[in-house]
């Protein structure tokens, strides 16, 4: 069973608030802190179990930034939803600080009552049956909890009738009152509520990390804490802690069967997509995971971060947006490489934008999560054999050959792993514009994989990939972790009687200075033989292309300082100034 593992012992410090006496911690918060904590009981009560006089009183932010991230010892709450904070806890002894989740139940004693609630819910079965859709679930849910309980009793403040000499304090009695439904405060009704909802419709204690957009990946490898990669504090240990082996087994299964791909000893291993498009990988059982079951989630953004976010961030500069518009928008065929969580798919994402907005696409993936801004998307998924009810599998080697047939202008490969590489190639070859992500660290490592097993793809045809774009998390000048495009390439050719393949670097990353260099600047292969023809200049004037590309770097960099930067909105602007022709 999951634990709440607070980093600090919980001591028996909760406050009544009865207006008997003035409270201390009160006086001592933030005025927006103190605000939220007056209004919402089980932040003030999670408050008073905070060591103040050992780590300060924490700051509070209804959004973060992020800024805050050069805090060397953050000690901060923010909202992730209407009932859940997060408390960025700081710990000098280790390079993770913590992540505590602070919900509705937080000092309040409420497991022997939610077991007689859940014991009733039985009896509405058949009506939470016929809800089909996540809000009828919901609405069914709150309903039933409605008609099991009576609100009495309620206290002055809302919060209880507690006991300062408790933990955590029990509410109101637990006897069935005269017709037959359990007496409870509205806070406990309100905390019921939260509970079954999380638990039933939701990811039970994972909830508020999948609500907290600010939040990339949530792993836990085993017994002990579940970890969380932020996109502004980096890596943190959360609240969450596994103590047992059975418990772990019980909720990954519990977890596994929310998604419709349960686990089993046969079948250990599931990969999947849950609800919001958020990936999911899980391993079931000690047979395969020697340190037991373990699970990850790759947070899905419901919004893509935007290339004029990702030049905000540092990743890139304006030139190299350009430089990208120009390749993607005449339909260059291009490649995000790099290692495990170097941000190519978010890299992948953003460039789209650039793709003509009357082109066709298709997208062809295992786990959803390439997002198209234009209308003409059709987006294939592969899927796994399975038993009869499932269907034969269909894999991505499928998927693309039929979208040859579909007659688009661009086909978007979520990543190339096998012999799907080979037919990307012939749809190069045939004319399609292929874009793709690839893990490969070099240039150099990417095509000896390409023409390598499994991918097989003949040498003289390496030439039919355009661009290359490696990007990589990277240690900065500053010590701090952050992730950069660290060359955009140009592939030349191959020459059959030096069996070596050529290619020029466009841009290159200056890791001392942390700065971009347009190492291809009057130079660039691409531009002036493939883009410059496109576009009217003969090899005479072929170099003024460089003066083309400043201009739409000086319109992104306009774009930015004007504000618009949302993934959407960029794309109507360029979308228009391409009708335009003024991009």
């Amino acid at each position: 069973m999951e634990t709440i593992g607070f980093p600090f012992p919980v001591e028996n410090t909760i406050d009544d608030h009865d207006g008997k006496k003035p409270c201390a911690l009160l006086k001592m918060l933030p005025k927006s802190l103190r605000e939220q904590a007056e209004a919402i009981p089980h932040l003030m009560d999670y408050l008073h179990m905070v060591p103040i006089t050992q780590v300060g009183v924490p700051d509070y932010y209804p959004e973060i930034s992020r800024k805050l991230g050069d805090i060397e010892h953050p000690n901060l709450i923010y909202p992730v939803s209407d009932d859940a904070f997060v408390h960025i806890y700081p710990d000098l002894e280790d390079p993770r600080n913590y992540y505590i989740t602070i919900e509705p139940w937080v000092g309040v004693e409420i497991e022997e009552l939610l077991k007689e609630v859940e014991r009733a819910l039985l009896d509405f079965v058949d009506i939470l049956a016929n809800a089909e859709t996540t809000e009828e679930q919901a609405k069914a849910l709150a309903d039933a909890v409605d008609q099991i309980c009576t609100v009495k009793g309620e206290d002055k403040s809302g919060s209880g009738d507690g006991d300062d000499n408790k933990k955590k304090r029990s509410l109101s009695p637990r006897a069935s009152g005269r017709d037959g439904r359990m007496p409870v405060t509205r806070r406990e009704l309100a905390i019921l509520k939260y509970i079954i909802l999380r638990d039933k419709i939701g990811m039970g204690v994972l909830e508020p990390l999948i609500r907290d957009t600010n939040i990339e990946d949530i792993s836990c490898s085993g017994l002990g804490r579940v970890f969380v990669e932020h996109k502004i504090f980096k890596g943190l240990k959360s609240s969450i802690v596994f103590d047992t082996h059975e418990g772990l087994d019980d909720f990954v299964l519990r977890l596994s069967e929310n998604i419709k791909k349960p686990v089993t000893f046969k079948h250990p291993i599931v990969d999947a997509a849950l609800q919001d498009g958020s990936r999911i990988n899980i391993v079931y059982g000690d047979e395969v995971s020697k340190r037991g079951s373990n699970f990850t989630i790759r947070k899905f953004a419901e919004t893509p971060i935007s290339i004029l976010q990702l030049v905000g961030f540092s990743s890139m500069d304006y030139r190299m947006a350009a430089y990208l518009a120009m390749v993607v928008g005449d339909g260059m065929n291009l490649w995000v490489s790099g290692e495990t969580a170097s941000g190519k798919t978010t890299l992948l994402n953003a460039i789209t934008t650039f793709i003509r907005p009357d082109a066709k696409i298709v997208t062809i993936e295992d786990t959803p999560e390439v997002q198209i801004p234009h209308t003409n998307w059709i987006r294939e998924v592969v899927r796994m054999g399975g038993d009869a009810s499932q269907g034969a599998s269909v894999d991505m080697f499928g998927l693309l050959r039929a979208a040859l047939r579909q007659r688009p202008n661009a086909i978007i490969v979520g990543e190339i792993r096998g012999e799907e590489g080979a037919v990307a190639f012939q749809a190069m070859q045939t004319g399609h514009q292929v874009m793709s992500t690839f893990h490969a660290s070099t240039v150099e490592k990417l095509i000896q994989r390409i023409t390598g097993n499994p991918i097989n793809v003949p040498k003289p045809y390496m030439d039919n990939l355009n661009v290359v774009v490696i990007c990589s998390a990277v240690r900065l000048p500053s010590g701090k972790m952050g992730r950069r495009v660290l060359s955009i390439n140009e592939i030349i050719g191959y020459d059959l009687s030096s069996d070596s393949f050529s290619f020029v670097e466009a841009f290159h990353w200056d890791p001392a200075e942390d700065v971009f260099e347009f190492t291809g600047h009057m130079n660039s292969y691409l531009l002036e033989n493939r883009v410059a023809p496109r576009r009217g200049l003969t090899s005479k004037n072929k170099r003024q292309i460089y003066t083309e590309l400043d201009k739409k770097a000086a319109v992104l960099e306009k774009l930015q300082q004007q504000g618009t930067t949302d993934f959407y909105d960029l794309y109507q602007l360029l979308a228009k100034a391409q009708r335009e022709g003024l991009f």
